[in-house]
């Protein structure tokens, strides 16, 4: 079967019996929209993220486009985010009319403060930080600077359940947090699912409404709204996962150690910086590593030979895509996230990852990547 790059499978398994329970009684009960099961899930994962309120929603998409949408952005405003992020992160600023504003990546991946600064223009509304791989972006300086300029900042933790910053969670430094449950996601629903996080009771408030068709009862619409709410099935999966959440992340920085052990020292291979086990700063959604000198994809053919699925996250930069060719950028306008577009691989990681799996990982790369200098010093 070989070594699958993500399991949801695994955790299901974990909570099958328990969710298959929860799922009887929804059943009986009737209640597939809305109902005690989302509502116990939202304030869990409020209080788990230290937040007043949580938001669920269709999908991580909409958490984002409702967030901003819930600021008033809208057409003549423009929206700052990273030139490497998901291409959904620049598709909800783009459907509320607003303009997209790409910034680089610093060689860590995530943005950098200075490069918003920079691209600051007095149309600015809200810039979106994106927490990508599972690595934190520590925003105590951002708060400051949100303060001081009125930008808002609204976290996309897509990537990044369960990580934090000096005990603040991923989703608590913005005026909103915005999360997907993609089921491949550290916190991953069996199907589609998001949430929007805040303490702003005003904001809490219009995205309830946005969410259920601009009103929080029925048949009385105070705005004009969405249909983009968090099923109770699958709000039902997310609780049991919370419970499990701490653990499973902290088996990813696991496997991260395990991967540097095995890789740490190959020449033309470059690893994530190391992380303790009790650093939850980083929270490993992804373990990317480096290859540079146009041979990652070789490799991934090569491990993908041997049975190991890989992944690039992700091959073209936002600004590349014909779908945002209007924004106006073109080839050199982020020469850091091209670069590193042709550079990174993402190894499997997961809860259900063994210390044998990254050893068969590890020695095949330590294999690639010797039959590469033999081959290269034949040549020469």
């Amino acid at each position: 079967m070989g070594i699958l790059f993500s399991a949801p499978q695994y955790e299901y398994d974990v909570i099958r019996e328990e969710w298959l329970k929860s799922v009887e009684k929804i059943g009986q009960q009737g209640v597939f929209v809305g109902g005690a099961a989302v509502s116990k899930f939202e304030a869990s994962f409020a209080a788990y993220v230290g937040v007043t309120e949580a938001v669920g929603v269709g999908n991580g998409t909409d958490a984002l486009f409702l967030a901003l949408k819930a600021l008033g952005v809208g057409p003549g405003d423009e929206v700052i985010t990273a030139a490497n992020t998901f291409v959904a992160t620049v598709g909800a600023i783009y459907h509320t009319g607003a303009v997209p504003v790409l910034v680089d990546c610093g060689e860590s991946y995530v943005m950098e403060l200075d490069s918003v600064r920079a691209a600051v223009t007095s149309r600015t509304r809200a810039v979106i930080p994106v927490h990508l791989y599972g690595q934190m972006i520590d925003l105590g300086e951002w708060q400051v600077w949100s303060e001081e300029t009125g930008i808002a900042i609204v976290e996309d933790c897509a990537q990044a359940a369960g990580a934090s910053v000096g005990g603040l969670a991923a989703g608590s430094f913005g005026i909103m947090g915005c999360y997907s449950f993609y089921p491949d996601k550290n916190l991953g629903a069996l199907g589609d699912g998001g949430a929007i996080v805040s303490s702003s009771p005003e904001l809490l408030a219009r995205l309830r409404q946005l969410r259920n068709h601009g009103g929080e009862l029925r048949y009385r619409h105070d705005i004009p709204g969405y249909n983009s709410r968090l099923d109770p099935i699958q709000a039902s999966a997310l609780q049991l996962k919370l419970d499990r959440l701490q653990a499973w992340n902290k088996h990813r920085r696991e496997a991260a150690g395990w991967y540097r052990q095995r890789l740490e020292g190959i020449d033309g291979l470059v690893l994530p910086a190391p992380v303790a086990l009790d650093d939850c700063s980083h929270v490993f959604h992804l373990y990317v590593v480096r290859i540079a000198g146009g041979r990652r994809d070789e490799l991934k053919k090569h491990l993908q030979k041997k049975g190991v699925l890989t992944a690039v996250q992700y091959p073209v930069p936002v600004h590349l895509l014909p779908a945002y060719a209007d924004l106006g950028y073109g080839p050199g306008s982020f020469p850091r996230a091209e670069r590193l577009a042709g550079e990174i691989l993402s190894l499997p990681i997961h809860a259900g990852l063994t210390e044998a799996d990254v050893a068969f990982i590890g020695s095949e790369i330590q294999s690639f990547f010797a039959a590469t200098a033999t081959n290269v010093s034949g040549r020469t």
